[in-house]
C-alpha cells in the first residue's frame, strides 16, 4: 500500500515540475498555456491506477479464508503498479517539463512531446494490467513445509 501511496506522490512532483514548465513558457507564449496543461492531467491518471489496484485488493481481502499464497499475491500486485507508477511518474514529469519548454520555443515539437508522454503513460497502463491479473489469483493452495 505504501508503495501505491509513493507512485501517487511521485505523480503529485511531476505534476509540479510540469507546473514550473508552464509558468515558464507562459512569459514566452501566453495564448498556448491551455494547451500545455494536458501533460499535467496525464500525470494525474497515474495516480489512479493505485486507487484502482487499492479498492480490488481491499474488496477481495476477507479475514477468515486469506491464505499467505492470497496475500503475497495482493503483495506483488501492489509492488506492479507502485514501482510502475513511479517510473512512469519520473518519465511524465522529465519529457512533461523540457517537453513543455522546447515547444514554447519551437510549436512543432508538441505532437512529438505528446507521443513520448503517451509510452511513458503506458507503463503505468502495464503495471495496472499486471496489477490486475495477480490480485485475481485465487487458490486454496496453503503454503506449508514439507517435513
Amino acid at each position: 500500500m505504501s508503495l501505491i501511496l509513493l507512485a501517487d506522490e511521485v505523480c503529485k512532483s511531476s505534476s509540479y515540475f510540469y507546473g514550473v514548465g508552464i509558468c515558464a513558457t507562459g512569459v514566452i507564449r501566453p495564448e498556448q498555456v491551455m494547451k500545455y496543461v494536458i501533460p499535467a492531467i496525464m500525470a494525474s491518471i497515474v495516480g489512479i491506477y493505485g486507487l484502482i489496484i487499492a479498492v480490488v485488493i481491499g474488496t477481495t481481502l476477507d479475514e477468515t479464508n486469506y491464505s499467505s499464497y492470497k496475500s503475497f499475491a495482493d503483495l506483488s500486485a501492489g509492488l506492479s503498479v507502485g514501482l510502475s507508477g513511479i517510473g512512469a511518474g519520473v518519465s511524465l514529469g522529465i519529457v512533461g517539463d523540457a517537453g513543455v519548454r522546447a515547444s514554447a520555443q519551437q510549436p512543432r515539437v508538441f505532437t512529438g512531446m505528446m507521443l513520448i508522454l503517451i509510452f511513458a503513460e503506458a507503463l503505468g497502463i502495464y503495471g495496472l494490467i499486471v496489477g490486475l491479473i495477480l490480485s485475481q489469483r485465487t487458490t486454496n493452495v496453503k503454503c506449508t513445509a514439507a517435513v
